[in-house]
C-alpha cells in the first residue's frame, strides 16, 4: 500500500508557496490536482509540471458531497500500489471536503496519508479587508450555510462560494437576518496580483457575480443592535438587564408566584388571538407568553438553580425521547398511535402511581379546564361513555337537580353544590362531541361581548343611558346585534 502526501496550493500565486511544498510538487511523485483553477497552477504549467486533476468531476456531478467522495475514493484506489502527491488551494484542513474524507478512510485501506501544509486562504483575507481575527469571526461554508449558526456580532467569512446558485442561495438565507441593503464584501482571488475587494448591499450579491473556486465573502459584525432584535441571544441580554442592577423596578421584583396570574392572562389572550385569526396579534400574544418564560429562567439563573440552557436542553432530550418514531427506529401508522406512544413513555418516565390517576395531573388549572383534564384521565382507564348520548341525558338530569333545589329553596351551598355538577356534566358533553369546553365559553364570552357593544352604541347614537330603557327594550337591541352577524 502507498502513502498519499497531501500539500496545500496556497491562497496566491508560486511566489507566495512555500519551498516545501515546490520541492514536493516537483519530486517527481504522480501528481493529482483537485483543480487546475488556481492562480500558482497555471505557472508550474509553465515550468512543464505533469499532473492530472479532477475537474471533470465537478462537470459530471451536481452536488459537491459527491465531488469530494469519488475524489476521494479515486485517489485511495490509485495509492494502493504507489505513493503519489495530491494537491489542494489553500492548506489541506482549511475547507477542504476531500481531505477529510482521505483521513476518514485511509486507515480502512491500508494507505497512509501525511500532511505537508500550506498557506491557508485565510491569511490573504484578513490582510485583503483588514480584520483581526481575534476579535472573533466564523468561517461558514457557501454549499451547507443555515442562519442558525451564524453569529452576526462576530467577523464571518464564507467560502465556498463557487457559482451564482451558492451566492443566491446565500443571500438567501442572510437576508433572514440581515437587513437587505446591509453591505458585505465579495473578495475575489484574495492574496492574488489580480485580488478585488467589492463592497455591495446583501441584495447585489449575487448580480452578474463572477464564477470561480477563489470568492469568498466577508460579513461585517452588527453594530445596529436593531437588526439583533431576531436574535434569542439579545433576548437574553435584554431580559438579564431588566433584571439586573441598573434595570426595572417592576421586573427586578418579580418573583416565580408574583408571575402566575400575569402568564395566565397571557395565555388567553394568545388563545383568543388565535381565534380572531390575525397574525400580528399571534406575533405579539406568543412573544408575551415568550417573555414570561424567559424571565422564569432569567429568575432561576440569578437565584442560581438554573436558566434558559437548562430549560432549553430539558424540552429537547424530551422532545428526542418521546419521538422514538422520528429519532428512532420505533414505527407509527397514524397520530392515535403516536399519542399512545407519548402516554406509554410519559408514564415510564414518571414512574407508576399506584395510589391515583390523578396524581399527576397538572395543579392551578382554572376549573373548567381541569374538569376536561379530570374527565381525560377517567377516560384513559375505561370510565366513561363510548358516545355523546347518555352525557346529554346527565346535562338534563343535573338542570332538574339545579331547579328542584331552587324550587325548595335549597341552600346556597346545595344550590352551589348542584350547579358545580351541571358544570361538570356540560364540560364532560363538550369533551364527547369533541369540543374543548374552554374554547366554546371563550367563543361565548366574546360573543357577548361584542352583542353588548352593540347594544351600547345604539345607546350612544340615541344619546341616552341604560337605564333610560326597560328590558324588552333592551332585548330589541340585543335581537338586531344578533341579526348584524354579532
Amino acid at each position: 500500500m502507498g502513502t498519499i502526501f497531501i500539500v496545500g496550493l496556497g491562497a496566491g500565486d508560486l511566489e507566495q508557496m512555500p519551498l516545501g511544498v515546490y520541492r514536493s510538487l516537483k519530486g517527481g511523485l504522480p501528481l493529482y490536482f483537485r483543480t487546475r483553477e488556481h492562480p500558482a497552477v497555471k505557472e508550474l504549467e509553465k515550468e512543464g509540471l505533469v499532473y492530472e486533476s479532477f475537474d471533470h468531476i465537478y462537470e459530471q456531478s451536481s452536488q459537491f458531497e459527491e465531488v469530494y467522495l469519488k475524489i476521494a475514493e479515486g485517489l485511495l484506489q490509485e495509492a494502493k500500489d504507489k505513493d503519489l502527491v495530491y494537491a489542494v488551494p489553500g492548506h489541506p484542513l482549511v475547507a477542504e471536503q476531500s481531505v477529510q474524507l482521505l483521513l476518514e478512510k485511509a486507515p480502512f485501506e491500508g494507505i497512509k496519508v501525511v500532511l505537508k501544509g500550506g498557506q491557508s486562504f485565510l491569511d490573504a483575507l484578513f490582510q485583503s479587508v483588514l480584520i483581526d481575527p481575534i476579535d472573533g469571526f466564523q468561517l461558514l461554508d457557501g454549499t451547507n450555510l443555515h442562519r442558525d449558526e451564524i453569529q452576526l456580532t462576530q467577523h464571518i467569512i464564507i467560502g465556498q462560494v463557487y457559482d451564482t446558485f451558492t451566492a443566491s442561495n446565500v443571500k438567501l438565507e442572510l437576508m433572514e437576518i440581515l437587513p437587505d441593503d446591509y453591505e458585505i464584501y465579495i473578495v475575489e482571488r484574495a492574496g492574488t496580483k489580480e485580488e478585488a475587494v467589492k463592497k455591495v448591499p446583501l441584495y447585489m450579491l449575487d448580480r452578474d457575480f463572477k464564477t470561480e473556486n477563489l470568492t469568498s465573502l466577508y460579513i461585517p459584525p452588527v453594530k445596529d443592535e436593531r437588526i439583533l432584535y431576531k436574535n434569542f441571544t439579545y433576548l437574553r441580554k435584554v431580559i438579564a438587564t431588566l433584571r439586573g442592577p441598573q434595570g426595572c423596578p417592576w421586573d427586578k421584583a418579580q418573583t416565580h408566584e408574583s408571575l402566575k396570574k400575569y402568564l395566565i392572562e397571557e395565555a388567553y389572550e394568545l388563545l383568543e388571538a388565535i381565534d380572531e385569526k390575525e397574525d400580528g396579534h399571534i406575533v405579539e400574544e406568543l412573544g408575551d407568553v415568550l417573555l414570561h418564560v424567559m424571565l422564569h429562567a432569567q429568575i432561576g439563573e440569578d437565584d442560581g438553580y438554573f436558566s434558559i440552557d437548562d430549560v432549553i436542553e430539558t424540552l429537547t432530550m424530551k422532545m428526542i425521547r418521546r419521538h422514538p418514531h422520528v429519532f428512532g427506529e420505533v414505527v407509527v401508522e397514524d397520530a392515535e398511535e403516536v399519542v399512545k406512544n407519548w402516554q406509554k413513555i410519559k408514564q415510564e418516565e414518571q414512574g407508576r402511581d399506584q395510589t391515583s390517576i390523578f396524581a399527576k395531573m397538572g395543579k392551578g388549572l382554572p376549573a373548567i379546564l381541569e374538569a376536561y383534564e379530570i374527565q381525560k384521565a377517567a377516560k384513559k382507564v375505561g370510565f366513561d361513555w363510548d358516545e355523546a348520548s347518555p352525557a346529554l341525558e346527565k346535562v338534563k338530569e343535573e338542570i332538574h337537580e339545579v331547579l328542584s333545589e331552587i324550587e325548595h329553596k335549597g341552600s346556597k351551598t346545595d344550590i352551589t353544590g348542584e350547579i358545580g355538577d351541571l358544570l361538570f356534566s356540560v364540560v364532560n358533553l363538550s369533551r364527547l362531541l369533541d369540543v374543548h369546553p374552554e374554547e366554546a365559553l371563550l367563543q361565548t364570552n366574546r360573543k357577548f361581548v361584542n352583542r353588548f357593544k352593540y347594544m351600547e352604541k345604539r345607546i350612544y347614537e340615541e344619546g341616552k343611558t341604560f337605564q333610560d330603557y326597560t328590558l324588552e327594550e333592551l332585548d330589541k337591541f340585543w335581537e338586531e346585534a344578533k341579526k348584524e352577524g354579532y
